[in-house]
């Protein structure tokens, strides 16, 4: 059986547009896998703590079964977002670009579920160099973006500003999800039809990909 795992990362609700297209593509898919399992993760209204010194202090314990109960629970939720992620097979992050990168709610959700000795691990090399060796393998991830600007895909003018895209293939490669697929709808600040244009195709690539996802 399939199992999805969606997360929004918008702090808007209906109003979101990569909430809402996030949505269409999740009807498609459902209705294309009726026996599959769907999860929602809400990172973008929901409260995901940042990192803090407690939170270092336990996921890097030398002796994890020695730690005192309160560092046990500096990591529950960590633990949770992680055994959640490991769960599921595919992944759907939807995600508007915020000042040229991610809403930091999306953020901390990266920070919470990239933990060494469970979503990575790292040696050292002959010269004790760290390596860093990805435990989540075999993973795809569907990347739904809005931004309000355009051109900032691959080969637009407004690329090299795009720290989004990048940052999340990044971070899932680190762990080991290395087949993503990004798809955005542009110019929410421009002219309505503009946008609204994008949108439609953008529905009609996640109603095509639906299926086969």
């Amino acid at each position: 059986m399939k199992k999805m795992l969606a997360i929004h990362s918008s702090p808007r609700g209906e109003r979101s547009h990569s909430r809402r297209l996030a949505e269409v593509f999740l009807a498609a898919w459902h209705t294309a896998n009726p026996d599959a399992q769907l999860t929602r993760r809400e990172v973008g209204r929901a409260s995901i703590p940042h990192v803090s010194e407690a939170f270092i202090a336990a996921s890097f314990h030398p002796e994890p079964q020695a730690m005192p109960l309160s560092m046990h629970a500096d990591l529950q939720l960590s633990n949770e977002l992680v055994a959640e992620l490991v769960e599921h097979e595919l992944l759907v992050i939807s995600v508007p670009m915020y000042n040229f990168g991610i809403p930091s709610g999306l953020k901390a959700w990266i920070d919470q579920i990239v933990r060494m000795g469970h979503t990575v691990d790292i040696t050292q090399d002959s010269q004790g160099i760290a390596q860093y060796q990805p435990l989540l393998l075999g993973k795809k991830a569907l990347i739904i973006t809005s931004r309000g600007g355009s051109g900032f895909g691959p080969g637009g003018e407004n690329e090299a500003m795009n720290h989004a895209d990048p940052h999340l293939r990044s971070a899932l490669g680190f762990i080991g999800i290395e087949d993503v697929t990004v798809i955005a709808a542009e110019g929410e600040e421009s002219d309505p039809s503009v946008f609204r244009r994008s949108c439609d195709a953008v529905e009609g690539q996640l109603r095509d990909l639906a299926g086969s996802f």
